[in-house]
């Protein structure tokens, strides 16, 4: 049912001397809940579309570059999308700011059942929900601030992303099986012989577990990688971490 609501006590002298114009005006309402409020309206499309493009800037650009991982774009996403909609919808009923921090560390702590989320996807998760709540709810500050404010996080994110400000160390761990070459001063002539079998840029080693009846180690290498993509099974040394 909708209905045509007066604005009461409406005096159009007044309102003329404050800039209106005098005429008197209904509000179109369903319910007691207003159909459509215009300045609300392009607020929430501005700003959900600038939040949506500093988001997918960030995840595009910077994370899914090296990761390649799709399911984790099709999460921030989700999650930027999401999060800005309940933070901006909410604050209408006048959000408490500590629901909203209360979000970091609810998803903070997020285990998927199938595999831990690493580091990186958590810190990207950490910052998207970031942006999508300082979009959200800086109800007060100007588009100025706002927009420096995002720029900031996409110029942090390109400087540790890039390797030219921040070069990446990769991590390997190897079953070796030439047990002589993992005592304590043969660490020059282990890294040779990894350099040469491997074909990495071998910066340093570690000697993990060591099996004399079987005349294996685990050793962990450390170097420089060529390609700027993640490998996301370089720690794996069981069969069954790479079926599961």
């Amino acid at each position: 049912m909708i209905l045509l609501q007066s604005v009461p006590n409406y005096d159009p002298d007044i309102a003329r001397e404050f800039g209106g114009s005098g005429n008197y005006e209904f509000t179109s309402q369903l319910f007691g809940i207003p159909l459509f409020e215009a300045d609300s309206f392009w607020q929430l499309i501005i700003r959900f579309f600038f939040n949506f493009l500093v988001c997918w800037c960030i995840i595009r650009f910077f994370y899914y570059n090296k990761s390649q991982r799709k399911d984790y774009y099709f999460t921030f996403i989700l999650f930027s999308v999401t999060i800005f909609l309940l933070i901006f919808l909410l604050d209408n009923v006048k959000l408490q700011i500590g629901f909203a921090l209360g979000l970091f560390a609810i998803f903070g702590m997020i285990r998927y059942r199938t595999e831990t989320v690493p580091i990186r996807e958590m810190t990207y998760l950490f910052e998207i929900i970031g942006i999508s709540v300082i979009n959200g709810l800086a109800m007060t500050v100007s588009y100025a601030e706002l927009i420096i404010t995002n720029l900031i996080f996409i110029a942090a994110t390109w400087i540790f992303e890039n390797n030219k400000f921040l070069k990446h160390t990769s991590t390997k761990i190897i079953l070796y099986e030439k047990i002589d070459l993992v005592k304590e001063g043969k660490e020059k002539e282990l890294i040779a012989d990894l350099k040469e079998r491997t074909n990495l840029d071998i910066i340093r080693v570690e000697v993990g577990h060591i099996d004399f009846l079987r005349d294996v180690a685990y050793v962990k290498v450390y170097y420089h990688s060529k390609s700027n993509q993640i490998n996301t099974i370089d720690r794996m040394v069981r069969y069954k971490d790479f079926t599961r």
